[in-house]
């Protein structure tokens, strides 16, 4: 995977044919993995298969695919075919998502209740599902498993490589080290904004927090990392946001990047952030891999 990838939403907003174009170039640009969620864009697997089939090096996660969107029998066989098309690159990302996007996004579906559980019984039917097609007889694909709270990562632990995780800081990259242990996988997305104009960052973040801090498992998490109800008014305090998202220059990214290795993470993959949501900021990823890869 490599110490460094890029978690990006611009994946969706692009054609096929741009797509492409821009995992190519990422690759050539070193990046070690690419990141990117699920929710009213692109399946997540089919995603992988455009992504994997793009360039020969990069590596493809997802974080997450969305347990609500497809059963589990059909998450197993996904991950086996895109495995077995692209050995060795593929890391299934998995993750229960949030009540707004499962039953905002998708009345008269499942109701969201009892998410660990309900993650439990999934990994149950995956590891048991039927599959008949070649390669069966081989060890089921890596995962990790999305996880903040204390539970869950005790639940990445037990039945996955390990957990990504999302809008966190260094003080919780160690506390998810000392829950998975020495021997599982910890991959830690972290926003970035390559700027040193404070209004551009405070803006740039605002705009990318909007959504998140509205979600009750993220707000549980920052107030367990010590900031307060008062932090999540006004699109984020300038506390908060000084907390979650790396902003300067170059030299200021890479020390945020080695403070979370240093506190326990293997991997991290940088979200940059443009002005609008979904932007493709091609300019600040060279920028950075010039940097630090």
């Amino acid at each position: 995977m490599g110490r460094i990838g890029l978690w990006t939403a611009a994946l969706d907003h692009m054609p096929v044919s741009r797509l492409r174009e821009t995992v190519a170039e990422l690759d050539e640009l070193g990046y070690g993995t690419l990141w990117w969620g699920e929710a009213v864009g692109r399946e997540a697997f089919t995603q992988a298969l455009l992504v994997l089939g793009a360039a020969p090096r990069i590596a493809a996660a997802t974080g997450i695919a969305n347990v609500w969107a497809r059963d589990a029998m059909a998450a197993n066989a996904a991950a086996r075919t895109v495995d077995d098309a692209h050995p060795g690159r593929f890391l299934t990302g998995l993750g229960i998502s949030h009540d707004g996007l499962v039953e905002g996004l998708r009345p008269g579906g499942r109701r969201y209740e009892k998410p660990l559980a309900h993650l439990r019984e999934y990994l149950d039917a995956m590891d048991s599902a039927l599959y008949l097609a070649a390669g069966a007889d081989t060890p089921r694909p890596a995962r990790v498993l999305a996880a903040l709270g204390p539970r869950m990562l005790d639940l990445a632990r037990e039945r996955a490589e390990g957990a990504h995780t999302y809008l966190v800081t260094p003080e919780h990259t160690a506390e998810a080290r000392a829950a998975l242990g020495p021997d599982r996988l910890l991959a830690v997305e972290q926003a970035v904004v390559l700027s040193d104009d404070r209004e551009t960052v405070l803006r740039r973040a605002r705009t990318h927090l909007g959504m998140y801090l509205s979600l009750p498992n993220y707000r549980r998490n920052l107030l367990r990392l010590g900031l307060t109800e008062a932090d999540f008014e006004a699109g984020g305090s300038a506390r908060l946001i000084d907390r979650l998202i790396l902003s300067g220059s170059e030299s200021a990214v890479e020390e945020g990047v080695r403070a979370h290795i240093a506190a326990g993470a293997d991997h991290v993959c940088l979200q940059v952030l443009g002005d609008t949501l979904g932007e493709a900021p091609t300019a600040d990823w060279r920028r950075l891999a010039a940097a630090l890869i």
